[in-house]
């Protein structure tokens, strides 16, 4: 009888070990059991929040349980990094990283966060090339022409961003330096903005996502000259790769998810398992492709692999162009 409260005792201390040692299965096998935020650092209704909305729909079928988008605006999308790298590492805060993630990282001297080992990818969602653009009225009727020029007349051809450090500046600028000539920086505060100084005929040239360019090249109010992509796309066929003209180019604006690193790895999985169905499905494949994306996932590794690829070249380019840090 004395022993009796001894061996309760034990077992009750035994259970809870075992449970303190091996609680990332557990959770894991329950995962989800609440809410699942993906935050996004972009304003609403851009390319960022739209497709984290459509990937939500879906997560919240698949996973039985609701995925909501937050917005969390600022710094350009430090703000919401920040949030999420900070965050508990249990696979319910989740963030939309854009093509702007890597070059945002070469460009600053110092971030809040770091962009590799604060996160834990999941999986790129789509890609998305730009489309090197003139007015119609342009003198230029191919990408040649406009490399011949610039190279004849350095600095005189002006282009026009949607800012200092952004990735439309620096695949710009790497079009300089593979080109071999020099064109003239004219940043704006926004994409939109830049697009319509240059149907303005106010600047030369612009590369910019095709889900800004499409319908006005379609609409016969921008020229298109080239495509940064590795080959060419359908939503622009008679359209040629920048990389006919200039062997080794290729430039992609993507948009992906990521959590907190740390989180365990069963999760990480599972989410990487329900965005590959989701990609897979024919209705997230056309809206994808009408905003002028291609849907592609990949492995958790794979994507960070491919981040640190993508920091490490646009901060050579940083370097190359001698592009002031921020």
């Amino acid at each position: 009888m004395t022993h009796q409260p001894v061996t309760r005792r034990r077992a009750l201390i035994a259970a809870v070990s075992a449970a303190a040692l091996a609680p990332f299965p557990l959770r894991a096998q329950e995962y989800p059991t609440k809410v699942i935020r993906i935050v996004n650092g972009f304003a609403a209704g851009g390319s960022s929040d739209i497709v984290a909305r459509l990937i939500a729909q879906k997560l919240s079928e698949s996973l039985k349980q609701q995925v909501i988008v937050e917005t969390r605006t600022g710094a350009g999308g430090m703000i919401a990094n920040e949030y999420v790298a900070k965050a508990a590492p249990d696979g319910y805060t989740l963030i939309v990283i854009t093509g702007g993630y890597p070059a945002q990282s070469a460009m600053l001297k110092k971030l809040p966060y770091d962009p590799v080992r604060d996160f834990a990818m999941i999986s790129p969602l789509t890609f998305y090339p730009f489309v090197v653009s003139v007015t119609p009225a342009s003198p230029f009727k191919s990408i040649e022409e406009l490399i011949a020029y610039a190279k004849a007349n350095p600095g005189k051809l002006n282009y026009a961003t949607a800012g200092i450090g952004t990735l439309h500046h620096l695949s710009t600028e790497l079009f300089n330096v593979m080109a071999g000539i020099e064109m003239t920086h004219v940043p704006f505060k926004g994409g939109t903005t830049a697009v319509t100084e240059l149907m303005a005929g106010r600047v030369d040239v612009m590369f910019e996502t095709m889900t800004l360019t499409v319908t006005q090249v379609q609409a016969g109010k921008l020229r298109p000259l080239a495509v940064t992509s590795a080959a060419r796309v359908a939503a622009l066929p008679g359209v040629p790769a920048l990389a006919e003209v200039l062997p080794g180019y290729e430039v992609s604006s993507f948009l992906g998810l990521a959590t907190t690193a740390g989180t365990p790895p069963a999760i990480v999985d599972r989410l990487n398992r329900e965005v590959r169905l989701a990609l897979d499905q024919p209705d997230i494949r056309k809206r994808l492709q009408d905003l002028g994306g291609e849907a592609r996932a990949s492995s958790p590794e794979e994507m960070r692999q491919y981040i640190e690829r993508e920091i490490g070249k646009w901060k050579r380019v940083v370097d190359a162009r001698k592009i002031e840090q921020q």
